[in-house]
């Protein structure tokens, strides 16, 4: 990837074209769901083409809202836009992921998603069956190791293997390994919390050190006159991933999309590489049990099971993922 312009979009192993950057819609409980579709509006205003929501963000109205607003306007047109959905975790039995799809097409007002993920490392043959119902273009997975998409990858009769693998990844925690693994599977690699997180503390320790003041990428972004955000996000693309940067405040939407006029060194690029730490911000602790309404998962630092917790195993089309 070298020749990173604006509109420049990486080719996905089925055909699709995905924007080298997407607009991050998520935000704490605490923050009004309008600002999202104010923001997003920003977002497609600036430039962006490829928004990121989920169902676990209940958002996805107001999102397709923004979106809507700005096809009524004449700003894009349905096909300029990407949009990337997920299936959360209480959607995982196969009968479950289609309504799940169609419940967050419903709300989006939309017939169809560029992208369908499966939020958190389970599987199964049912994203393939949208995929050929034409409800979502691509599919792909999220939060996976090289193990685990190994598993897949191996798994007689697969039908489409992922487009993607969206991961938590930024200078701190700059996947190096998981990104060349993926490279040589014709698999993007997608990176969420690219600028260090939102730091909520639903998910995030607050003792965790704040990437944005880190010293070295301040410098860089001094000798570049950018922000060490920009930095940050530019370095992503320079890999060959795709980043996701997450703002609901006009200024940083604006700054965010203007990292495509600059270029950083050789010298830059291995001055970052150097400060990966394998540090995560994105804590997510999760708990699987069995009820009898079939499998379930719960994130822990939301909900707590009371009684009958019981371990078992999760599938990605017969075959199980837990290492």
């Amino acid at each position: 990837m070298t020749d990173l312009k604006q509109s420049y979009s990486v080719r996905l192993n089925d055909g699709h074209f995905m924007p080298v950057l997407g607009f991050g819609t998520y935000a704490p409980d605490h923050t009004p769901k309008s600002q999202a579709a104010e923001a997003t509006k920003v977002a497609i205003d600036v430039g962006f083409r490829h928004i990121d929501s989920a169902y676990l963000y209940q958002n996805e109205e107001e999102v397709g809202q923004a979106i809507w607003e700005k096809i009524a306007d004449g700003t894009v047109k349905r096909e300029d836009i990407f949009y990337t959905t997920k299936l959360w975790a209480t959607f995982l039995r196969p009968e479950l992921v289609r309504p799940a799809l169609e419940s967050s097409l419903k709300k989006l007002g939309l017939d169809y998603v560029d992208l369908f993920i499966i939020h958190v490392p389970f599987a199964m043959k049912a994203l393939e069956k949208c995929k050929d119902a034409g409800l979502t273009k691509s599919i792909g997975v999220s939060n996976f190791n090289h193990k685990l998409l190994e598993l897949i990858l191996n798994k007689p009769g697969l039908k489409y293997k992922p487009t993607c693998n969206q991961v938590e990844c930024h200078p701190y925690l700059n996947q190096s390994k998981l990104l060349e693994f993926c490279k040589s599977k014709d698999i993007v690699l997608v990176a969420y919390s690219a600028l260090g997180s939102q730091r909520d503390p639903q998910w995030v320790d607050p003792d965790s050190p704040h990437l944005l003041e880190e010293p070295i990428l301040k410098s860089i972004a001094k000798k570049h006159s950018r922000s060490p955000g920009q930095v940050a996000l530019r370095y992503q693309l320079q890999r060959g991933v795709v980043v996701l940067a997450k703002s609901f405040s006009e200024k940083r939407i604006k700054e965010n999309f203007q990292i495509f006029d600059f270029e950083l060194t050789p010298e830059d690029v291995k001055a970052i590489d150097g400060l990966n730490r394998n540090l995560r911000y994105d804590k997510l602790q999760l708990l699987w049990y069995q009820d009898d309404a079939g499998l379930c998962l719960l994130r822990q630092s939301c909900w707590e099971l009371q009684t009958g917790a019981v371990p078992i195993q999760p599938f990605w089309n017969g075959l199980p993922v837990r290492e």
